[in-house]
C-alpha cells in the first residue's frame, strides 16, 4: 500500500536532542498554549520553569525535559487549531514518549510534569554512582553490515556494549565505555560512517534495570495513568498501547530496551497512515529516509509556529 492510498493522520513527538534555550524560548512566551502549559508547570513545579531553564547549563535537564514536552505538546494544540491535524494514533519515541502519554490521554499534564522532573533527578542520581563510564554513541551514513563488523570487533576485545536506537538501516545509537569512544569514532569514520553526538547520561540499555526500578518506586508510585482516547505506538517494539498498564509499561521499559523506530513505521503504515505531524523540535525521526519515503511529513517545529500567517489560514481558530 503506498503513501497516496494511505489516508489517515498520525502525531509523532520526536526525541529530544540537545536543545538550548534559545531554540525555545519564544515560543513558550509567545504561544499561547504554551504560556498555558508553562503557567500550570510553574504552579507543579513551585518555581519558573522559563527562569530555571535560561539560567542552568546542560542538555537533559529537568528544566530543558520539562520545558521541551511543553513545547511538543502546545505545537500539538497549535497543529490542530491552525492546520487541522486531527490524528487517529500517536507515537513519542524515547523521551517524546512523555508528550505522546499526555497527548493520548492517558496521562494528566501536572503528573507527567513531576514524572519529567523527578525522572530527570532520578537518572542524575543514579549515574553519579552506576555505570559512571558510559556513554551513548549516535551514528549516520553505518549500514547494517558495517555495524556487525564494529560489534563483532568490539566481541574480540571482551568491550561491553549494546545498541541503544535503531532508527533507519543505516543510523544507530550505541551505548559502551567511554574510554571506547575515540576508538568507536575512528572505526565508523574509516567506514565511511559519520558519528554525531555522545549523549550522557546513556539510555535505552539492558543494562540499566535498577535504574527503571528506581524510577518505578520514586516516580511512578504517586503517578496516575488511564486508558489512552487514542492509541499509541510503542517505540521499542510497535505494538499499539491502548490501556493505562500498557502504557505505564512502556515508558518504564524505555529504559531497559532499545528504540525501534523502523518497527512503528511499519506498524503506522498497517494502519493506513498516510500523514505524520512531527510534533516538536526534530533533527532526526521525522527526516530519515524510512519516515520520510514512507509518508507526508509535516514538520511542526517552534519556527513554523511563529511565522506570520494569512488572515485566512486562521478563520475559525482561537
Amino acid at each position: 500500500m503506498g503513501a497516496d492510498s494511505r489516508t489517515g493522520t498520525a502525531v509523532v513527538f520526536p526525541g529530544m536532542g540537545p536543545t538550548a534555550f534559545a531554540d525555545l524560548a519564544k515560543f513558550m512566551l509567545v504561544n499561547p498554549s504554551a504560556r498555558r502549559l508553562v503557567r500550570t508547570a510553574d504552579e507543579v513545579l513551585g518555581y519558573s520553569l522559563i527562569d530555571r531553564y535560561r539560567e542552568t547549563d546542560g542538555d537533559y535537564t529537568e528544566f530543558s525535559q520539562v520545558s521541551f514536552m511543553v513545547t511538543c505538546l502546545a505545537l500539538a494544540e497549535w497543529a490542530e487549531k491552525v492546520l487541522g491535524m486531527r490524528p487517529e494514533i500517536c507515537a513519542g519515541p524515547s523521551f517524546g514518549g512523555r508528550a505522546a502519554a499526555v497527548y493520548s490521554g492517558g496521562l494528566a499534564f501536572p503528573d507527567a510534569v513531576r514524572m519529567a522532573a523527578r525522572w530527570a533527578n532520578c537518572v542524575d542520581e543514579y549515574f553519579t554512582r552506576e555505570h559512571t563510564g558510559l556513554v551513548t554513541q549516535s551514528f549516520l551514513r553505518t549500514p547494517e553490515d558495517v555495524l556487525a563488523e564494529v560489534l563483532r570487533e568490539l566481541d574480540e576485545q571482551g568491550e561491553w556494549y549494546d545498541v541503544s536506537c535503531y532508527i533507519d538501516h543505516d543510523i544507530y545509537l550505541l551505548s559502551l565505555r567511554e574510554e571506547k569512544l575515540e576508538w568507536l569514532k575512528r572505526r565508523l569514520r574509516a567506514s565511511g560512517g559519520l558519528p554525531v553526538y555522545a549523549m550522557r547520561p546513556p539510555m535505552h540499555s539492558r543494562a540499566f534495570g535498577p535504574l527503571r526500578d528506581k524510577v518505578e518506586r520514586e516516580v511512578f508510585a504517586d503517578l496516575t495513568f488511564t486508558d489512552p482516547q487514542i492509541p499509541v505506538v510503542a517505540d521499542q517494539d510497535g505494538s499499539v498501547v491502548d490501556s493505562a498498564a500498557g502504557l505505564r509499561e512502556m515508558l518504564l521499559d524505555g529504559f531497559v530496551r532499545p528504540v525501534r523506530w523502523p518497527d512503528v513505521v511499519g506498524t503506522l503504515k498497517r494502519r493506513g497512515i498516510g500523514k505524520l505531524y512531527i510534533s516538536g523540535r526534530d533533527h532526526l525521526f521525522g527526516r530519515v529516509a524510512c519516515t520520510t519515503e514512507n509518508f507526508e511529513v509535516v514538520p511542526v517545529a517552534p519556527a513554523t509556529a511563529l511565522q506570520p500567517r494569512r488572515r485566512s489560514a486562521l478563520a475559525g481558530t482561537s
